[in-house]
């Protein structure tokens, strides 16, 4: 690269091949020394005010007063202010650029999780195999979007722990990086090509989902862990963020149903699997945690749920269970903590608008509610009802004004006297599971 290159051009048409072999007025001979201030009045003469000078034979630079010179056999040159912060970025500029062309070049082996991979636990260790070890100074991958962890190098192995798990249900693109400003080896090989690796991750287990829920009190049944979770070196054990990362990979435990409570409870649950019972528990932290109570686990509520583990912030409630009977008397029985602590008689909906049998979770309650529909003569009605727990849809167990109780008379709801009404009230929190049978 000659100075032209690097400083810029020289300006044409300012003086003649003879100036510029023997210098201003020479006749040949030795060139004459000249000051600073001679030179740079040249520049000034000969150029209007710019920076470039006429300069002799065998002249190839000079620094005059913080000012380089660079000149060219038989040319002009610019001269270029040399400070040490441009200097610096030039140099830095230069470093960027890494590797030896003519070495062996790097390769990519392997990488795991291999592309296009689908459901990948979020916990896991990206790995990717070289041909050759990188070099120490070498830039390494990164992840769209990005991901906060670190790269560790054995061998010809790269691999990458993250500081938190990877999202669940989320698409990660692995870049890495080839050409001149890319990855290489520690004797300079060059990956040619950049190369993206695209995969998934999965949602966290519906296992684990039971296990913490368990663990804070919204289940009829405990858990405890049978052995001991494997975290790898450089993840965190404890806090939300392992709470995190067991959330994609469960350790085994045993559950374990509390005494007291009926077997139709136990039918209800498959582990490891949606169920009703796992729903209610879910609306039953909502409410607990002021989310919405849907009983749709989302991030947020697994957010929330890591906290509460962390913190062992459990149910404050209880835990409640309750039988709507359609036999003869209509009944309704609670279970709370294990414990029978109510039963009484019941209305339920009579032939033409009966009360749906299966189990669900309570999900909306009030106090007092003016309770509107339609009769089934078409008529409307706007009934005045207390202690009301609203179980599926439209139905709920309330009080309501009747001459006798233990028989179909409502429109679906389940009635109860008054006093009957507000000693179930309290435990027919959000998320306790109702059951209609017979």
């Amino acid at each position: 690269m000659d100075g032209g290159d690097v400083l810029g051009e020289g300006q044409p048409g300012q003086g003649d091949d003879s100036q510029r072999q023997t210098g201003d007025g020479g006749s040949g001979g030795e060139p004459q020394p000249q000051t600073a201030a001679e030179i740079l009045g040249q520049g000034k003469a000969a150029g209007g005010g710019r920076k470039t000078v006429a300069a002799r034979v065998g002249l190839t630079a000079s620094v005059i007063a913080g000012v380089a010179v660079a000149v060219g056999i038989g040319g002009l040159a610019v001269m270029a202010h040399t400070s040490g912060s441009h200097a610096g970025k030039v140099r830095a500029a230069g470093a960027q650029a890494k590797g030896n062309p003519n070495a062996t070049p790097l390769k990519v082996v392997a990488v795991s999780p291999a592309t296009n991979t689908k459901h990948v636990n979020g916990a896991t260790t990206v790995m990717v195999d070289f041909s050759a070890p990188l070099a120490s100074d070498s830039v390494k991958p990164s992840f769209r979007p990005a991901v906060a962890g670190q790269w560790q190098a054995s061998g010809s192995t790269l691999s990458f722990v993250p500081s938190v798990p990877f999202s669940p249900s989320t698409h990660y693109t692995l870049v890495i990086p080839g050409g001149r400003m890319g990855l290489h080896s520690d004797v300079g090989g060059l990956l040619a090509k950049s190369k993206q690796i695209r995969f998934s991750t999965g949602g966290y287990s519906q296992l684990r989902l039971a296990e913490v829920l368990s663990q804070l009190g919204y289940l009829p049944m405990t858990w405890q862990q049978t052995g001991s979770a494997r975290v790898p070196d450089g993840q965190a054990t404890g806090g939300v963020e392992g709470q995190e990362r067991l959330a994609y990979s469960p350790p085994p435990g045993r559950f374990t149903w509390k005494s007291g409570y009926p077997a139709s409870l136990r039918a209800s649950w498959i582990p490891g699997h949606p169920n009703v019972v796992v729903r209610g528990a879910v609306m039953a932290f909502q409410a607990q945690h002021r989310l919405a109570v849907n009983g749709v686990v989302t991030k947020k509520l697994w957010t929330k749920l890591f906290a509460a583990a962390a913190s062992s912030q459990g149910n404050t409630v209880g835990y409640s269970y309750a039988i709507v009977s359609k036999g003869s008397p209509e009944t309704l029985t609670i279970w709370h903590d294990g414990h029978k602590v109510l039963r009484s008689l019941a209305n339920t909906g009579i032939s033409i608008d009966p009360t749906a049998s299966g189990t669900y979770p309570v999900y909306l309650r009030f106090r007092f509610q003016i309770m509107q529909g339609t009769n089934p003569d078409g008529s409307h009605y706007a009934d005045p009802v207390s202690y009301v727990s609203y179980f599926d849809g439209g139905e709920a167990v309330h009080y309501f004004p009747r001459g006798s109780y233990g028989s179909p008379q409502s429109l679906g709801c389940v009635e109860l006297a008054m006093n009957d009404a507000k000693r179930a009230y309290p435990y027919l929190t959000y998320g306790s599971l109702v059951m209609v049978t017979g």
